[in-house]
């Protein structure tokens, strides 16, 4: 049976987003370090190629998650994340939505059903594992409907104060691995318990 994977940036103290979406604390530790920038890009392209098919919530569909990543990977091969973007614009994406029935971009299909019924067939399914990156909402959904089978979370080494969390309520989680990488982030995997 595939597995439901989840890749998400966090901050120390708990948040995967600021108050109203706010992503931009991702990169305060970057210090333009290439090495480091390098270590990220290949653990996201590792986790990406273990997977055939990602998860999108509508909200990320039309944010600019699948333009943004066609651009790097069409546009920019001097980018050291023009491997992911090539990835992102290969493999299989499913946006979840209750209003839309079509959403622009290669290899984008849009389901409309139930989530938990849908993503547990698409478990049933031969292939590849399952991979999800957000938004916060739509993952959010799948926590609580415990659909996700590993939990890949980025620590940022920021605490931001106040923010969005994906939890809405008490999950104790095992960690199985821990990474840390030159510019302060740590990569932990965790398993539900």
């Amino acid at each position: 049976m595939r597995k439901l994977k989840l890749q998400m940036q966090m901050t120390v103290d708990g948040f995967v987003a600021g108050p109203n979406g706010e992503q931009d604390w991702v990169f305060a530790s970057g210090k333009g370090d290439a090495e480091a920038l390098q270590q990220i890009v290949d653990f996201s392209v590792k986790l990406a190629s273990s997977c055939d098919t990602i998860l999108l919530g509508r909200k990320l569909s039309h944010g600019g998650f699948i333009d943004y990543w066609k651009n790097v990977g069409e546009n920019q091969p001097e980018n050291p994340w023009n491997p992911f973007g090539k990835l992102m614009v290969d493999l299989r994406k499913i946006a979840f939505s209750r209003t839309e029935t079509a959403i622009a971009g290669h290899n984008v299909e849009v389901e409309n059903g139930d989530l938990a019924t849908v993503v547990n067939e698409l478990k049933k399914q031969p292939g590849k594992d399952l991979l999800v990156y957000g938004g916060v909402e739509f993952v959010s959904s799948l926590e609580s409907l415990n659909l996700i089978d590993e939990y890949y979370f980025i620590i940022n080494p920021i605490a931001i104060g106040n923010g969005l969390s994906i939890f809405k309520e008490r999950r104790l989680l095992q960690l199985e691995s821990s990474t840390a990488f030159k510019h302060g982030k740590i990569v932990n995997k965790y398993l539900p318990v």
